[in-house]
This record gives structure tokens, sequence and C-alpha cells, in this order.
């Protein structure tokens, strides 16, 4: 049986939200699945994904493999980096305690990164609300109209 990392749609029409599950890779899209491993939220930004690593590092191991969107996924929380360094100590190359120390510098690395890039993305957001502020609350006046002249005098005929 060949199992697969993949993504399990879930969300309302243009409102996509996913499971991240291992499934048999026969079974349909949004069908039968062995264990969820986390959800991932692509609306948010950046996106709000939420995994056990232990769990996906535990399934990678055991030869199941992630489509290229949970590849990407996999790759940007740090679980295929972990499962090289784990390689690494079981080759020889440096002990467990080098690897856990170099996961623990690339992850607060990572974490300051994406504080920033949410940052980046709040303040966005505030400058084209503020841009786009006043022209909604100019355009939302009814245009003023010049009132009709009306003859002062009648005419003396």
């Amino acid at each position: 049986m060949a199992a697969k990392i993949r993504l399990q749609r879930h969300g309302s029409k243009k409102r996509p939200f996913y499971f991240i599950v291992v499934a048999d890779a026969r079974s349909p899209r949004d069908g039968k699945f062995i264990q969820k491993l986390g959800t991932y939220n692509p609306l948010t930004i950046p996106a709000t994904i939420e995994l056990d690593r232990q769990k996906a590092l535990e399934w990678l191991n055991k030869g199941a493999t992630p489509t290229d969107t949970v590849r990407r996924i996999l790759s940007y929380k740090g679980v295929l980096y972990l499962k090289h360094l784990l390689r690494g100590v079981k080759l020889g190359l440096f002990d467990e305690a080098a690897a856990m120390q170099k996961f623990t510098t690339w992850s607060a690395e990572h974490d300051v990164h994406v504080k920033k890039r949410q940052a980046k993305a709040i303040e966005e957001r505030k400058t084209k609300r503020r841009a786009a502020g006043p022209q909604k609350v100019a355009s939302a006046r009814p245009a003023e109209t010049p009132a009709p002249k009306a003859d002062a005098e009648p005419s003396a005929e």
C-alpha cells in the first residue's frame, strides 16, 4: 500500500481550507484517510499552517510520499530539514545533540523571518486602508447640484 501525505479540501466555494492527511494513494482526494497531521489555511497572509512535526516525520520515515504542495509545507515547517539532520546522525556525521542544536537555530531564525513577513503584511493592509479611506468618504457624499434659479420678481405684463 502506497501512502501519500496530501491535502484534503474543506471549506466553502472559493474559501478553501485544507487538512493535511496521510492517505492511501488510491483513495479519492476528500475520501478515506489514515491519519490527520494538521491543517492549512491559504487565505491568511502568510498562510496559517498547523502541523504535528513528529507524526509527519514518522510517516516520512515509513516511506510516505508528500505531494508537491505538502512538500513545500513540510519544508516551510522544517520537517524535511529535520529528516535531513536525523539522516546525518544515522550516518554518523554528527551526534543528535548537534542536530537538534542546528534545528533550533534554524527554527529561531525562521520564526523571526515569519514575524517580519506578518508585520509587513499588516502594515501594507493598513496603508491600503488609509489610502482608500478618504476616497470612499468623498464618493459617499451626493454630488452637489445647483438649485434651480427662481425669478425673484414676477413679470408685470
